[in-house]
């Protein structure tokens, strides 16, 4: 039998249950699946078809794991029944509603371990009823949950899953067998089986850079309320914010909000009745590679597959991601292959799988497509060294705009100052004047003021907003505050590999790599400095984090401009640790205000902020002069 290469509406029974049977060792107990979930969704559904009552159906399964002992379940850890489509959302939910405005939860289905923490013991659900004991793993998890991020050290339930952010560092460690980590659930199997950690020698690297490889996400951390008759309305909204999640998902769990009536409602021997939960389905499709792009990043060049165009979901797909050079490389992705393309768990579509075309051509490159130079291999990425490249620069000039937080300026108009006015650098934006942009094309006299009054108050600047935006490589707003939280500005270009050790966070490998980094980027420092002024923040107070959402009268930049002056750091998400959180109307649908009300994080009207804040006079002044250039 193929067990790759079948179509499950043409198998009979005895089949399906072999094939089921293979892909669930695959997957549960190798770590290593061999199909695609929407294909072996295919086999589930077909078995479903044919015999209902098939033990494979109903089965709880869990994945094999080096075990302390057994744990009994002070309540049942029930696995979900599932749905494929959104009618069957509806009518789970329609069934179960009381009133039209009954309220239900959204939430994401991670693909992980479901596990829970309890009185210090660390459990695997096991068959819902009796668990594995796993607590020898509690050193390598970190536990998020409402209101805090830190050391497993208190009650929860959740699942154990590789954030997508660990995955990228941990994804080319070397595993026992010499062959590299192809999927987070390859890392996450891999530890949950072997006893005394034996994977940690093999990736002391990435010991040394991450507190913990794996993360245990509180199942009550991310919620949206909606009522029955607004998730038809709200699903394509909640999905996409669900899939700018950095963990691994599958799917999205929707239950009763009530949890008194959801639970007066009981179980079946395999789930609970008042939870359901939607499997991402239908979002992948097959597809042939036409072309590969390398698409120019700040850094390095990133494959973009043109695929034949396809339908997921409503949405004409023509590119996907290939993350990296080294994952072409690996899995031997060629032009002319059959692609599965998937969508779930990622804004972005990405090739899943391939398979080899008849005619095959290989889409890897040795040069710069934009000036020709001999590329460099830098661990996983492909990256053009060359500093007077037009693409490599213009990417680079974004991000320091990007990071300085000029919003008027994008990328094509950067090309244009680049070609037109020959800015060379993030100090040429700020010395053009306003006869130098009126040479640029489409900027007439509103648009001529608003950037250049943008780019006065864009003067004014933290130090590490200014570090983050040289682009220095392995340097981002985060390394940057925690660099300058311990050392001053002008010091850090001088620090030593030893001194870069003793930061908590920074081991040999990033220490080597930012002191080259910074020696070769010392001569830029002093021509940012003679345009900006900046701030330091070394031993400085932290200031209060506020964040805006929903459509304003104004530009987001106009109020942010305004909370900088009084004293406020911008944020753009909410989390536990922001401090406030302004929307135009209280009672919009958003998102952010629903996780706001979740985490406690106060949220107010943004009339009521301006009436307690202090609006800086040249700003004032700036807005009356924008409004009667109208007239």
């Amino acid at each position: 039998m193929d067990y790759k290469n079948f179509d499950a509406d043409k198998l009979g029974k005895a089949d399906l249950e072999q094939l089921i049977k293979y892909h669930n060792q695959a997957y549960w107990e190798k770590g290593a699946p061999e199909i695609s979930d929407v294909k072996y969704d295919s086999l589930m559904q077909k078995l479903r078809e044919i015999d209902p009552d098939n033990e494979l159906i109903s089965a709880i399964y869990t994945p094999h794991v080096s075990s302390m002992g057994s744990v009994n379940h002070s309540e049942p850890l029930l696995s979900l029944d599932k749905a494929y489509s959104l009618n069957e959302v509806m009518e789970w939910a329609k069934k179960y509603a009381r009133t039209e405005d009954e309220a239900f939860l959204i939430e994401p289905k991670y693909d992980g371990i479901s596990a829970k923490f309890e009185n210090g013991v660390l459990s695997t659900r096991g068959d819902g009823f009796q668990g594995e004991n796993i607590s020898d793993k509690i050193p390598l998890i970190e536990l998020e949950c409402p209101n805090y991020t830190g050391k497993l050290d208190r009650n929860a339930r959740g699942e154990i899953l590789v954030r997508k952010d660990r995955f990228a560092t941990l994804q080319n460690s070397i595993r026992p067998n010499g062959i590299t980590y192809k999927n987070s659930r390859n890392i996450l199997t891999g530890f949950m089986v072997l006893k005394e950690q034996k994977y940690i020698s093999q990736l002391e690297f990435a010991m040394k850079n991450l507190n913990a490889f794996l993360t245990l996400v509180d199942y009550d951390l991310f919620s949206i309320e909606v009522a029955l008759g607004e998730i038809e309305q709200e699903w394509e909204s909640i999905i996409s914010e669900f899939e700018k999640l950095p963990y691994p998902l599958d799917g999205i769990v929707v239950k009763l909000a009530d949890k008194e009536y959801c639970k007066s409602l009981g179980n079946t021997a395999h789930h609970p009745r008042g939870e359901i939960a939607f499997k991402f389905q239908n979002v992948a499709k097959e597809s042939t590679l036409v072309n590969v792009v390398w698409s120019f990043g700040k850094n390095c060049l990133t494959p973009v597959a043109e695929i034949e165009p396809i339908d997921i979901g409503g949405i004409t797909i023509k590119h996907a991601t290939l993350h990296n050079y080294q994952n072409v490389l690996d899995r031997d992705i060629q032009i002319g292959d059959t692609v599965l393309v998937e969508r779930a768990g990622d804004v972005i579509p990405y090739i899943k799988e391939s398979t080899p075309g008849l005619l095959r051509e290989s889409p890897l490159i040795t040069n710069c497509p934009s000036c020709g130079s001999t590329l460099v291999r830098k661990g996983p990425e492909i990256c053009c060294v060359n500093r007077d490249c037009f693409e490599s620069n213009l990417q680079r000039l974004g991000a320091s705009v990007k990071s300085i937080g000029i919003e008027e300026l994008g990328l094509p108009n950067i090309r244009n100052m680049m070609t037109i006015l020959n800015v060379k650098n993030l100090k040429d934006i700020f010395d053009l004047t306003k006869a130098d942009l009126e040479r640029l094309p489409g900027f007439k006299s509103k648009k001529i003021n608003n950037l250049f009054n943008e780019l006065q108050r864009a003067r004014n600047i933290k130090d590490y907003q200014l570090l983050a935006a040289l682009n220095i490589s392995h340097v981002g707003i985060n390394m940057a505050k925690l660099l300058l939280k311990e050392y001053p500005l002008d010091r850090i270009f001088e620090m030593t590999e030893e001194e870069f050790c003793n930061i908590k966070g920074i081991g040999p490998e990033r220490a080597k790599a930012l002191v080259a980094e910074f020696a070769s980027n010392k001569e830029y420092i002093n021509e940012f400095k003679e345009a900006l002024f900046v701030e330091s923040t070394q031993g400085g107070i932290e200031k209060p984090k506020i964040c805006f959402t929903g459509k304003m009268p104004e530009k987001r930049s106009y109020y942010e401009t305004i909370a900088r002056a009084n004293n406020y750091e911008i944020a753009d998400d909410v989390n536990s640790s922001l401090n406030l959180l302004v929307a135009n109307d209280l009672n919009e649908k958003s998102t952010k205000l629903a996780k706001a009300e979740k985490l406690g994080v106060k949220a107010i009207a943004l009339a009521t902020w301006l009436e307690q804040v202090e609006i800086p006079a040249n700003l004032k002044q700036s807005e009356q002069a924008e409004q009667l250039e109208l007239f």
